[in-house]
């Protein structure tokens, strides 16, 4: 089933909509307002750099100051409600910005900006921890990047609209003022169709100090490391877009040489770049919370911002040149060939991140988590403000900017992905096994999303780990064999898996009796642990006989069991074939088509060796 079709559902669509709106109206007002203020009021240049350089800072001030409160009111109360008195809010605050306009007061005019920045400090929390409540963990991405999309697309839209409203002669502040108080209208009707939301803490004691309690969220964010390095991930998407987006004014004028309308096109290209990335997550995880692709997603930024660097336009100086004739200049698809790839890859590196935080932290916590991620974010923002600046003040000129943050986007990423090496193993194993593999899986939602279980599988070829990983949403302990623990290469994504090596009595037995005590503690933690209990590679297509390692395990531990078969793997690159005893070798399938099949968890005290292998054996079918 498409992501598109969660656009015609109850449970997602008007939420969709709600958000879509409110990032329109956020933007029309405050392109409309930047509009009368630089261009219609005839101010002095130096109040207009003062207004322009505050409006930024007056939005970005409730995230500090509210976050911490908005995600408690999240976690406390039914989300539906607080929606639709945020958008009753919204509807106030742009009938206030009417006034503003008409009477050119832009002392209300920033006060409206203040509100609206409220107004969207209020919702995030909301809007990203109400996505879990109504989707499928296997929607959870696709409905991420609509959304994503959809933000992309409504700003864009809305600083188009806000502009143009402002340039009708005469009647451009009742445009502007009509158009922001419907959309504000439409908003609230579009949320009053939300399903309910429940409270996810309803007995949580709330704490009224925004201080305190700023401090006590970004605690709670930082508690899970692999969390919190997402958010860091998140927030370091908008230092980086940030800065890009501050420059492609400049960047339109003395590059490009360009008007208005090519600045549109630039900011057109990386909004659409942006909403075809975040689109094509899903397809590229395969409906899972795939955080390999972050990776990908930051090389892709780096790549092509280092790129923009060197794509320079054949312009004449001072030129000012329409879209259509800017396009047909030499070298003008190349940039923008750079700015669209630069959104696209910006969607493969956020939207994963959003739906592994969603996926990861606590129900109960999300929407906290989601608010501190929200004050990281603001503070990320306020750094890359300086920094443009800086580093225009030290008289790099806009293209250099883009190769700095290039650079320094590689370097921090791979501070992040040392801090937490899931994301890396993540990536090579999508890598590996998606280059090698066409998979097809059906049924691994019976692998719990929450406590202790043991998975058990077929064992056929070399890569079955892997595919595994790559396959099944939460984390895995896998057992392998030692030999293959310690393959070059694959020992690191075993090693930050927390593979667990394993040697028969004969070979190592201390090592054997290590092994059983990992997994017991594993499993004590509530981790799910995988088990080939066939000990191992099949030789002749066949499943072997269940050893009792897995009885072992279930006496002392008693805990849920899925059984999962590989199918199609028989033939398959690095597996063994033709019953032979020797070395396996280069295969006669390359890409090979297989399938993942899972099946119900056998509650405790039903599974067993014997039991096993016959679920397994049935699961599995004809071919292996």
């Amino acid at each position: 089933m498409s992501q598109f079709s969660l656009l015609g559902k109850r449970r997602f669509a008007p939420f969709f909509w709600t958000q879509a709106l409110g990032a329109f109206n956020d933007n029309a007002f405050r392109n409309a307002m930047v509009m009368l203020v630089a261009f219609q009021m005839a101010l002095p240049d130096s109040q207009v750099s003062l207004y322009t350089n505050l409006a930024p800072a007056l939005f970005i001030l409730p995230y500090f100051l509210f976050s911490a409160t908005a995600g408690q009111l999240a976690e406390k109360f039914e989300k539906t409600r607080i929606i639709r008195f945020v958008k009753l809010f919204e509807i106030a605050a742009m009938a206030i910005a009417a006034i503003g306009f008409h009477t050119h007061h832009i002392s209300l005019l920033l006060l409206v900006l203040f509100l609206m920045g409220v107004h969207s400090t209020v919702f995030g929390p909301i809007k990203y921890s109400i996505l879990p409540q109504a989707l499928e963990r296997s929607e959870l991405v696709g409905g991420n990047a609509l959304v994503e999309t959809g933000t992309q697309l409504a700003m864009l839209i809305g600083m188009i609209v806000g502009n143009s409203l402002m340039l009708i002669a005469g009647y451009g502040t009742t445009a502007a003022s009509a158009a922001t108080i419907v959309i504000a209208i439409a908003g609230y009707l579009a949320c009053r169709t939300i399903p309910a939301a429940p409270a996810t803490a309803p007995d949580l004691r709330f704490n009224w100090n925004p201080l305190s309690e700023t401090w006590r969220v970004l605690k709670l964010t930082h508690e899970d490391r692999a969390v919190f390095n997402a958010v860091l991930g998140i927030s370091w998407f908008w230092f980086f877009g940030t800065v890009m987006i501050a420059q492609l004014p400049n960047y339109t004028r003395h590059v490009l040489g360009g008007d208005g309308s090519v600045n549109t096109l630039v900011l057109t290209l990386f909004s659409l770049g942006t909403g075809v990335g975040s689109l094509l997550c899903e397809k590229l995880s395969r409906k899972r919370v795939e955080i390999g692709l972050v990776p990908m997603g930051a090389f892709g930024l780096t790549v092509f911002a280092i790129d923009l660097y060197f794509a320079r336009p054949a312009v004449t100086a001072g030129a000012s040149l329409t879209w259509s004739a800017f396009l047909s200049v030499p070298g003008a698809w190349r940039a923008a060939m750079d700015l669209t790839l630069i959104g696209a890859f910006a969607g493969f590196y956020v939207v994963p991140l959003f739906a592994f935080v969603q996926s990861r932290a606590p129900r109960d916590r999300l929407s906290r988590i989601i608010a501190g991620n929200n004050i990281v974010n603001a503070l990320l923002i306020c750094i890359a403000s300086g920094f443009g600046i800086g580093l225009t003040a030290m008289g790099l000129d806009t293209p250099t900017i883009f190769l700095v943050t290039g650079v320094v986007n590689i370097a921090v990423a791979v501070y992040i992905f040392t801090l937490v090496p899931e994301f890396m193993m993540r990536f090579m194993t999508w890598v590996v096994v998606n280059t090698l593999y066409r998979v097809r899986v059906d049924g691994l939602n019976n692998v719990p999303d929450e406590g202790a279980a043991v998975v058990v599988c077929n064992h056929v070829s070399f890569m079955d780990p892997l595919i595994l990983m790559a396959c099944v949403r939460r984390p895995m302990r896998f057992v392998m064999y030692y030999k293959i623990f310690n393959i070059p290469v694959l020992n690191f994504i075993f090693r930050t898996a927390k593979a667990i090596p394993i040697a028969g009595r004969n070979e190592d037995a201390a090592l054997m009796e290590k092994a059983f005590e990992q997994i017991d503690e594993a499993l004590a933690a509530g981790e799910v642990v995988c088990i080939f209990p066939e000990g191992g590679l099949t030789r002749d297509g066949a499943i072997a006989a269940f050893r009792p390692g897995i009885d072992r395990i279930l006496a002392r531990r008693p805990v849920p069991v899925v059984p999962v078969a590989l199918r199609g793997m028989w033939g398959s690159i690095f597996s063994r074939r033709d019953g032979a005893l020797r070395r396996a070798r280069l295969p006669r399938r390359f890409w090979s088509r297989i399938e993942l099949v899972g099946g119900a968890a056998l509650p405790v005290g039903v599974a067993n060796a014997a039991v096993l292998e016959a679920r397994v054996s049935e699961l599995r079918g004809d071919s292996a």
